[in-house]
């Protein structure tokens, strides 16, 4: 039976939930594009449930990697060798399921810098549409790794859009804070410092992300679906505990007419007979 779920992730065969429809519908729009963007909203508002629903429904067409940065740890940050190693073997894992030989191809011990992974990155994105979504991109922000590898995701993006290259069909980050301003963070708090010839404020290496408007919040029509879901559920449990209690009842009366009939039959054969022949369950 389901529940209703607060906390975390939301599953449709296990929890009641609003109907998203509208919203997956906008966001997929946006992913039918090629755009990249950051879903940036506070905590529970439904960004790691919109992010499952949404890899389910692209599965059917395209290829789609889900990715979590929660539990990652820091040691994947140490260096970019590091980072590029292991987000490989995060895409392997996460593909392993669907396509275990494509998978296995995105390993590669030599890819050890940024530079590298957007070379590898364009030769299995060749021929196509894979799209990237990462989840809980917090985590990794204040981490110079993590904002190299959004300076290689954008560079790869414009190469894509002028034809010079191959690149995710789409990206999509999610997470409480707005990326484009993380390096901007980043050198307010001393993480990071930028070269000589950088801009310092302004460069962004996410400001090739399309805005977000999709309206994550429920309205009333959506929250009316995920109240119908439960009535029914209500429903069609007092309906089984009604039809078992009846049955339950209808044994019990089987039983007992059973275990007469039997003694009957044992103390008069012939009487017994005549009244087992005449009765009507």
């Amino acid at each position: 039976m389901r529940t209703f779920n607060v906390t975390g992730l939301c599953v449709p065969d296990k929890h009641y939930m609003a109907d998203i429809s509208g919203k997956l519908a906008k966001i997929r729009e946006m992913i039918d594009r090629g755009d990249y963007f950051t879903i940036n909203r506070a905590r529970q508002y439904g960004k790691s449930t919109t992010l499952l629903l949404l890899a389910r429904a692209l599965a059917k067409e395209h290829t789609c990697i889900s990715l979590s940065f929660v539990g990652i740890g820091t040691t994947i940050f140490a260096s970019s060798a590091s980072f590029c190693q292991r987000f490989l073997l995060h895409i392997s894992k996460a593909l392993e399921s669907a396509d275990e030989d494509f998978a296995a191809q995105w390993e590669d011990a030599t890819v050890t810098d940024f530079d590298l992974l957007g070379y590898h990155i364009d030769k299995l994105c060749n021929g196509r549409k894979i799209i990237l979504m990462i989840d809980e991109v917090d985590k990794a922000s204040g981490n110079e790794a993590f904002l190299h590898f959004l300076g290689m995701l954008r560079s790869k993006y414009l190469a894509k859009q002028a034809g010079a290259a191959n690149a995710f069909h789409s990206v999509v980050l999610a997470g409480v804070y707005d990326i484009r301003n993380i390096k901007q963070k980043m050198i307010s708090e001393g993480a990071y410092t930028p070269a000589d010839m950088e801009h310092k404020l302004y460069n962004s290496p996410w400001n090739i992300a399309a805005d977000f408007k999709v309206d994550m919040s429920f309205n009333p029509a959506e929250i009316a679906t995920m109240l119908k879901n439960m009535k029914q559920t209500i429903t069609q449990a007092w309906i089984s505990r009604s039809l078992l209690t009846r049955y339950t009842a209808l044994q019990a009366d089987i039983r007992s007419w059973y275990r007469g009939s039997a003694n009957a039959l044992i103390r008069s054969p012939k009487k017994a007979g005549r009244s087992m022949a005449s009765r009507k369950l």
